[in-house]
C-alpha cells in the first residue's frame, strides 16, 4: 500500500460507502457510471491544516472518485476499448472533472461519467492529485 498524502482517521472507501447510503433505489443507464467524489482530508500528513475553502474546492475539481453504482454496459466488451477483467464496483478512479455531470447521490457529492472518460485508476486516492 503506498504512503498517503493526508491523515485519515478513517479509511477513505469505507467513508465513501457510508456516506453515499443505501442505493438501491439508484439506476444509472447505459455505459454509465456514478463515482462518489474523494474530498480529502484537512489534515496533511505533514501536519498542515488545509483552509476549509480548499477542502470544499474537491468538490468541483477533484480528480478521483469511487465507482459506487455502475450502468449494464459499463467496461463491457467493445471493439474500441480494452478494460481490465477485474474493473468495477468500489474502485478509486480518476478522471477530467469537467467530462463528469457534477450531482449528489444520497446527498454525497458524486459525478456521472461515461467509463470511457475514466483515465485510470489508484489503488489509494492520495496517489493521485
Amino acid at each position: 500500500m503506498p504512503a498517503t498524502a493526508y491523515t485519515h482517521d478513517v479509511d477513505p472507501k469505507a467513508a465513501l460507502l457510508e456516506r453515499c447510503g443505501d442505493l438501491e433505489g439508484v439506476e444509472i443507464f447505459h455505459n454509465q457510471v456514478i463515482c462518489a467524489i474523494y474530498i480529502a482530508p484537512e489534515k496533511t500528513k505533514g501536519g498542515i491544516i488545509r483552509p476549509q475553502s480548499n477542502v470544499d474546492e474537491d468538490r468541483h475539481q477533484g480528480k478521483v472518485g469511487l465507482i459506487i453504482k455502475m450502468g449494464p454496459q459499463a467496461f463491457g466488451p467493445d471493439n474500441r476499448w480494452r478494460w481490465p477483467d477485474d474493473m468495477g464496483l468500489h474502485q478509486w478512479v480518476f478522471y477530467r472533472a469537467s467530462d463528469g455531470w457534477p450531482c449528489s447521490v444520497n446527498q454525497a457529492p458524486c459525478r456521472v461519467l461515461d467509463d470511457v472518460d475514466i483515465k485510470g485508476r489508484a489503488w489509494h486516492p492520495d496517489q493521485v492529485w
